[in-house]
């Protein structure tokens, strides 16, 4: 990742607007930041999450705490925790997220 025109910024992510997206189940709540050529976004999903679509973006995905399941396209799946991330380039792997009992992670993409 090559981070251009993106100055130096702090960011209160109480203070960033947040808006809602409905799943396949349950909901999305996410507060976005884009500068330069970054999207840096801060997202809750709820228990019973489960995306509604297949996503070929590239992210690195930190989850901050709850569970969070990435299935990739070709069937398999990966279970994440609080502390852990996954790393994915563009257009490389189609994947879904799923939440049993929410979560909260940081997405740069």
């Amino acid at each position: 990742m090559k981070l251009e025109n993106v100055p130096f910024t702090v960011t209160d992510w109480n203070k960033v607007s947040s808006v809602g997206v409905r799943g396949e189940t349950g909901r999305a709540v996410s507060k976005e930041l884009d500068q330069g050529n970054v999207r840096v976004r801060m997202v809750e999903y709820s228990a019973d999450y489960r995306s509604d679509h297949w996503c070929t973006r590239g992210h690195i995905v930190l989850v901050i705490e709850g569970d969070l399941a990435v299935e990739l396209a070709d069937g398999k799946r990966y279970e994440l925790k609080a502390d852990m991330s996954v790393q994915l380039g563009d257009n490389e792997t189609p994947h879904k997220v799923h939440s049993k009992s929410g979560a909260r992670v940081i997405i740069f993409d």
